[in-house]
């Protein structure tokens, strides 16, 4: 299968043209910059027609939308063609894959969580047999560098990733780092499509599993 991916759209979701053929469609959250319910729904709604296969998506740390409303009316508000991920997983033609919102806590944005025990119940939640992870936020020391060469990945999310080694670990959160690397186990791709200006300046990328 080919997968396209892309993150951090922040609401400019209708400037992307002319995205690449793929069988399947992965964000991995920042949809909107506010997090208000016209936004996410605007996004969902270009979203859900898009010409893939398969839809799939997690919410980011400005996506007070999908934290703020219950799992009941979220049911019934996401179109019933994509696939909404929050500490879950879905399977795609035997391929699993794991979604979750969750980044180490920074001022007061959503679905963040203490680094340590808190963060850990996330990433526990993560199954072993994961081939395809998609979190919003970067581990630690992979493609997580902000302007001065500070890394602010995940320690503990990270020490899951080598634990489990799924194929592919798809994230965003740091605009600054888009890109991919690959370890001896996993493929790593930052798929921030705004640079740190919050302009679109990256194309999305795509991977083949």
């Amino acid at each position: 299968m080919i997968f396209l991916t892309l993150s951090d759209t922040h609401g400019k979701h209708r400037l992307l043209k002319n995205l690449p053929k793929a069988d399947a469609i992965i964000h991995a959250g920042d949809v909107s910059s506010s997090g208000s319910e016209r936004s996410v729904v605007d996004f969902m709604n270009w979203f859900s027609e898009l010409d893939y296969e398969y839809k799939i998506f997690i919410a980011g740390n400005h996506d007070f939308y999908f934290e703020r409303e219950s799992d009941s009316y979220l049911k019934k508000m996401i179109p019933a063609n994509l696939n909404y991920l929050n500490d879950s997983g879905v399977a795609i033609n035997g391929i699993n894959i794991w979604g979750s919102p969750i980044t180490p806590w920074f001022y007061d944005w959503s679905f963040n969580g203490e680094r340590g025990v808190e963060i850990n119940k996330h990433w526990r939640l993560i199954p072993k047999n994961t081939d395809i992870l998609i979190t919003h936020g970067p581990p630690a020391g992979i493609l997580d560098q902000v302007h001065g060469s500070r890394a602010v990945g995940c320690e503990d999310l990270l020490k899951r990733i080598n634990s489990i080694n799924p194929k592919v670990h798809v994230f965003g959160h740091i605009h600054e780092a888009f890109g991919s690397e690959e370890s001896k186990y996993t493929k790593f791709i930052n798929a921030s499509i705004l640079d740190e200006e919050y302009q679109i300046a990256n194309e999305p990328i795509l991977f083949s599993l």
